[in-house]
């Protein structure tokens, strides 16, 4: 499989994470002005699944970045480097999550995400108007260098952030879900059997 193939299939899976949190968004929106709708439903049925996702994007962005500069040969720059500084804990953080259930991972992997994302919309939008100067940038790692470019703005920045959204987006699904776990049963209450 060429590099130019895996480029254009990696940025149409960009396209669907930012579709996907889209989707998300405006499912929340509808959950909390009508929390009797099909919307609300289908909100609360991706809850189970939301943490198995974030890991399956964390994990293919871990791996896509890998075969870009391992396999690719594209010469990561520093911004590059701060992507996967926040990109590639999230691939184990968020796997044991998923396996444990963990609703609370919310609360370390959101900043974690948050910082990679603006990373990476920085870095996006340099590679979008790549005449500017920037401190990050040396000759020999340019931030700049548009080693992918698909459908004229899909960059490997642009991948990178849509995935810290997609992650943002289904770890805070998993957290106002109510159907990803049993709730714990409080000293002092009895548990009924029926």
């Amino acid at each position: 499989m060429s590099t130019a193939t895996v480029s254009l299939f990696a940025a149409l899976l960009a396209l669907l994470c930012l579709a996907g949190s889209i989707v998300v968004a405006v499912l929340a929106l509808m959950r909390r002005s009508r929390p009797e709708s099909a919307a609300a439903a289908l909100f609360e049925d991706l809850g189970p699944l939301a943490l198995w996702f974030a890991w399956v994007v964390s994990l293919a962005t871990t791996l896509g970045s890998l075969y870009f500069s391992d396999v690719a040969g594209f010469l990561p720059c520093k911004l590059c480097w701060y992507q996967r500084i926040a990109m590639y804990p999230l691939s184990v953080l968020l796997l044991i999550a998923a396996v444990r259930r963990d609703r609370s991972v919310w609360v370390y992997v959101v900043p974690q995400a948050t910082i990679g994302a603006l990373i990476a919309a920085y870095h996006t939008q340099l590679q979008a108007f790549p005449d500017q100067s920037s401190s990050f940038c040396t000759l020999a790692a340019p931030c700049t260098e548009r080693y992918v470019w698909e459908f004229g703005f899909v960059s490997l920045p642009f991948m990178a952030l849509v995935a810290f959204v997609f992650i943002i987006a289904m770890v805070l699904v998993a957290r106002s879900s109510g159907a990803l776990s049993p709730q714990p049963v409080h000293s002092g209450q009895q548990v009924g059997v029926s």
